[in-house]
Formats: C-alpha cells, sequence, structure tokens
C-alpha cells in the first residue's frame, strides 16, 4: 500500500477505473460487477470512477451495486465537472452544480461519503475560490473525505493551492493526469509540483489508450474495436507506433509482455501513488494483475528513457484536455481591430 498524498488513506498501486463499465465498453452489468470483485479480491483496494462514464451515471451505479457489503474496506473515488445533460447548468465546477452533483452521486454509489471527490476538468468559467469552498462545505458535512483535481495545469495545481491556504480552505489533496512510456510530459513539472505540495497522484492511461499493450502496430492491419473510433489519431501516430517498435524487444529482452512493462514503469516514479486500469474484460483484469509484481532494474529504465526521453510527450492523447487558450482562435489572435489599431 501507498499513501494517498497526506491524507493519511492507505491505497494500492493499481487503481481500478471503471470508464469502460456500461454502455462505453461492457454492457454486462453482472460481468462488470464480477470483475469489480475479482479486483477487490487481488488485493486492490482503490477504484475510480465518474459522473460522466457509463455514460451519465452508468458506471457509478454499477459500482454501488458492486460495493454493498464491501464499502467499508474500498476507497472509493469519483469526479464531477462534466456535462451531466443539455441545461449548461449541468456541470461545470459552480458551487450550483458541485452541490447537486454530489447528491446524484452518493445516491448512484448507494452510499453516504466519497473518499475522493475530484474536479474532472479545470473550469475557465469558474474561480478557484467558488469552487474550493463548495468542496470545503462537502468535507465538512462528511459527505466528501478528500478532494482532488484531475488533467490540471500546473499553474492551476499551484493557485488552487495558494488560493486554499488564503482563504483557509480545504486543498487538493491529489492530481490525476495522464502518464506512460509514450506520454511523459508530467515528469518536467506536475509531478515535482505534486511532490512539493505532498498531493498523491492517480496517474490514467498508463497503457496509452492501447497503444502499449502490443494490439496496434507499424505496418499491421487496425484492430476492430471502439477504441478506433474515438482515438484515431492517437492510435496511429507513425511516431508513437516507432516507439513501440522500439520497446517490443526490450519487452522480450526483459522477459515481459508490453502491457507489463508499461504497467511497471508507470507505478516505478517516485511522485506516482497510483496507476488506473480499465480494464473491459476479466481476461483483461486478469492480464494486468498477472504483471502487478512486476519491478524495473535501472538498466530497463535507462533503455526506456532512450527510446523516449524523459518529460517528454511524442504526442498528445486524442482525448486529453486541451486549454481554452489553444482551442480558441480568438485567445491568441488579436482582433484585425486591435492590429490596425496597434
Amino acid at each position: 500500500m501507498r499513501e494517498l498524498g497526506r491524507t493519511g488513506i492507505q491505497v494500492s498501486p493499481y487503481c481500478l477505473g471503471t470508464m469502460m463499465f456500461g454502455q462505453a465498453g461492457n454492457t454486462d452489468e453482472d460481468d462488470c460487477v464480477r470483475i469489480i470483485h475479482r479486483a477487490l479480491d487481488s488485493g486492490i483496494n482503490f477504484v475510480d470512477t465518474a459522473d460522466v462514464y457509463g455514460p451519465r451515471g452508468k458506471s457509478e451505479e454499477i459500482v454501488g451495486r458492486a460495493l454493498k457489503g464491501r464499502r467499508d474496506t474500498t476507497v472509493l473515488a469519483t469526479k464531477v465537472n462534466g456535462s451531466m445533460g443539455e441545461d449548461p447548468n449541468r456541470g461545470g465546477s459552480s458551487r450550483r452544480w458541485i452541490i447537486t452533483a454530489v447528491e446524484h452521486s452518493l445516491r448512484r454509489l448507494q452510499t453516504d461519503h466519497i473518499d475522493l471527490y475530484q474536479i474532472h476538468h479545470p473550469d475557465p468559467r469558474t474561480d478557484i475560490e467558488e469552487t474550493l469552498s463548495a468542496l470545503t462545505d462537502l468535507v465538512r458535512s462528511g459527505k466528501v473525505r478528500a478532494i482532488g483535481s484531475s488533467n490540471a495545469p500546473v499553474s492551476e495545481i499551484v493557485e488552487a493551492q495558494w488560493v486554499a491556504s488564503r482563504c483557509r480552505l480545504q486543498c487538493f489533496r491529489t492530481e490525476q493526469p495522464t502518464y506512460s512510456i509514450l506520454n511523459r510530459g508530467i515528469e518536467r513539472e506536475v509531478l515535482p509540483t505534486c511532490q512539493r505540495y505532498g498531493m498523491g497522484t492517480l496517474v490514467w492511461s498508463p497503457l496509452a489508450m492501447g497503444l502499449l499493450t502490443g494490439r496496434y502496430r507499424k505496418g499491421q492491419p487496425e484492430p476492430r474495436n471502439a477504441r478506433m473510433n474515438w482515438v484515431p489519431k492517437h492510435l496511429t501516430d507513425e511516431r508513437k507506433l516507432n516507439a513501440v517498435e522500439q520497446l517490443m524487444p526490450l519487452a522480450e529482452e526483459a522477459g515481459l509482455s508490453l502491457t507489463h512493462l508499461a504497467m511497471a514503469f508507470a507505478v516505478a516514479h517516485p511522485g506516482v501513488t497510483s496507476a488506473i486500469i480499465g480494464p473491459r474484460t476479466m481476461k483483461q483484469l486478469e492480464n494486468l494483475l498477472a504483471g502487478a509484481a512486476v519491478t524495473l532494474d535501472d538498466a530497463v529504465l535507462d533503455r526506456i528513457d532512450q527510446i523516449v526521453a524523459p518529460g517528454t510527450d511524442i504526442s498528445p492523447l486524442d482525448v486529453s484536455y486541451t486549454p481554452l487558450a489553444i482551442t480558441r482562435t480568438a485567445l491568441r489572435r488579436r482582433s484585425a481591430d486591435a492590429r490596425a489599431a496597434a
């Protein structure tokens, strides 16, 4: 077990992610429950979900059903912020929505408290003080034990810590960024900053959305599955596929599958608390569990550094959070009138 930041909570190095439970992945709810039970029986005590998974709450419902009789021994994390309907106020990080959304999550999860409540994405429309104030009230009420952020750039991680200290509010105790051999950007600033503030980190997509399973190879036909429909650029990125071709023989030399090499890498960084696994089937879970005890020696880690340099993202994941300053043209170009005036 590892300490989840400075919360005093002990969690397993693997965290069971449930994004693939429901319409987006495994639609057999009974099978999803069996997968959760198997993970818990194996020693995993950490489960992460979100209100938008399933979609719109289905994953939380499945988790709530699976944790009946096992809730007290499970560290339960969920998230708020994603859109939960056409109403523009059913999403985001406002006090209005957070106070409403937590009640829906508690009902779906069939519990009276959430161990870790996370802001799923930054919300530039909402002042961070308002968000932290609402979350602080939830902690004081006992409905939430600890709070965290997800996909936050380092500037917003620091700002949130400063605002919490200045306003005497609860601070974010965890951060949930993406991290894998192919996406190492957080090693540059995010992980050191989290370590400086004593924050735990739950890293998502340690298998790079499936690229680090070896199923997607350069020059071979693309497997037919749902992921090809919503992350096609990532899964066909030639630079990433080239890196996979270099990692495959390294894994073989180490006597490992590429999957086990990738997972062992993700939990080797001292700033990483837990790596989120997202199995869709029992077979996938069993494969992940089989490599849970793998550790990588310095020679293997040095070889990985030669293939993908530390602190480097070969290219971002298709589903990664992108700041509005990048996505909105108007925020990075002066208007024609302003240019003329200058």
